[in-house]
């Protein structure tokens, strides 16, 4: 989704000022922070472009989109009811 990928990009922004902060000062913490807010901000960039592409698939092959939405809901049913 594109609002992922914006929110991303930001916060990697975010982290990268956090780090460089965090470095002119000697924090360490900080630092360490800024490494965690750009590390979340390119899982969640990356997350907005495979669901975009997974609409991409479903939209262009509908039946196939079908298949794997059967697929997934049998999987999930299957560890579901393994534990009961």
């Amino acid at each position: 989704m594109v609002q992922d990928q914006i929110e991303g990009a930001a916060q990697q922004v975010v982290g990268k000022v956090q780090d460089a902060s965090g470095a002119l000062t000697g924090d360490g913490a900080i630092q360490a922070e800024g490494k965690a807010h750009q590390a979340f901000g390119n899982l969640q960039q990356s997350y907005g472009q495979t669901v975009d592409n997974v609409r991409l698939a479903i939209a262009s092959q509908p039946i196939q989109g079908v298949l794997i939405a059967a697929a997934v809901s049998f999987v999930l049913g299957a560890l579901w009811n393994r534990d009961r």
